[in-house]
């Protein structure tokens, strides 16, 4: 997204005192070109074959920043409505119970996961479109008699050591479960939260910040963690995936992904995918795009898995995408290579360019 430029004291003192009564504007620093990530000069810190980290990266400021992504487990939405969403990057999973009583003891559900290959589990994660229409805890109660218990399951831990050449390892052991509650709180959520044997409950109040996306919580540690960039310094993520898989035409429910890339629709970006090898990449500009008939899509998944092949681990050559930054920045984007020079999984490379 596009940065303000910092001007000196000295400078914005003299704007200020100047003679004539017209407000002074700061100047906006021109998006990047564009550049290529996934290089030394700019690193896509996933973590390798354990894919440890979320990283989030901004196109028009060149920059990439990673996050541990079991460093949340919730996360509250900043904007206009009061929606919570899971880790989907841990497969997590979360069903409302009937009760409202945090404090009563409740039971694990198996049914309640990731990877059951049944299509009801589907009620279990939030939409892999990036929706808030559709999530595991769908509308927020207003108060706190009405709010109900949801079970969650924590998902899988991020596992360590070596993996094999070409091959990932993403899914560690189970993390656990809890017991949640939660309800809107003014403009913000109150949260209680419980092992599921425990007989009372932690609360905490939660406040929305207009600058991020969410505020993103931790069950583990009991506090709110920043585990996403402002909202309008970044584009793309990389990540681990909750996504919904097919056995044909039918659902077989949530499957969890590896080599995904998710687009800031909650922000404004969207995306398109474009059928060209590398010289229409190279050769495709401005005029190109506005000679064509191209529809941007709003659906974070668009880049998703449709740039490599997991099984051949090499990316496909005969597509590249189209990326609009909240700005209205239009960026070709293609990718170079899903593995490291040693064949490791989770060293991902693509070039962009701003359209001209």
């Amino acid at each position: 997204m596009k940065k303000l430029t910092v001007l000196s004291f000295a400078f914005l003192t003299l704007a200020a005192c100047s003679s004539d009564n017209n407000s002074y504007i700061e100047p906006i620093t021109p998006p990047s070109d564009g550049t290529t990530f996934g290089t030394t000069e700019h690193p896509l810190n996933l973590g390798g074959a354990n894919q440890r980290n979320q990283v989030y990266v901004d196109l028009s400021g060149e920059t990439a920043t990673d996050v541990a992504r079991d460093s949340w487990d919730l996360g509250f939405y900043s904007g206009d409505s009061f929606r919570v969403v899971i880790n989907g990057s841990l497969a997590m999973a979360a069903k409302q119970l009937e009760t409202s009583d945090i404090t009563a003891v409740v039971e694990e559900d198996g049914t309640v996961a990731v990877g059951t290959f049944q299509a009801s589990n589907m009620a279990y994660v939030d939409s892999p479109t990036g929706s808030l229409d559709t999530t595991a805890f769908g509308n927020i109660a207003t108060s706190e008699a009405t709010a109900k218990v949801y079970i969650v399951n924590l998902g899988l831990s991020v596992p360590t050591g070596t993996v094999g050449a070409g091959s990932a390892n993403t899914a560690g052991p189970s993390r656990g479960w809890k017991k949640v509650k939660v309800w809107q709180n003014g403009n913000g959520y109150t949260l209680q939260y419980a092992d599921l044997n425990a007989t009372s409950a932690a609360t905490i109040e939660i406040a929305k910040d207009a600058e991020y996306n969410h505020v993103f919580f931790n069950l583990t540690s009991g506090a709110t963690v920043q585990a996403e960039p402002q909202k309008a310094n970044w584009d793309l993520k990389f990540s681990t995936f909750t996504n919904e898989v097919f056995d044909g035409a039918n659902s077989a429910g949530a499957y969890f992904y590896a080599d995904f890339v998710l687009t800031n629709t909650k922000a404004g970006v969207s995306a398109v995918k474009v059928q060209g090898d590398r010289a229409a990449y190279t050769a495709f500009n401005k005029a190109a795009f506005n000679a064509g008939n191209y529809t941007f899509s709003t659906d974070q998944r668009t880049i998703g898995a449709e740039w490599r092949d997991v099984f051949t681990r090499v990316v496909f050559d005969n597509v590249f995408f189209l990326v609009k930054d909240g700005d209205g920045n239009i960026y070709k984007v293609k990718f170079i290579s899903m593995v490291s020079a040693t064949g490791e999984r989770g060293f991902p490379v693509f070039e962009y360019e701003l359209l001209k």
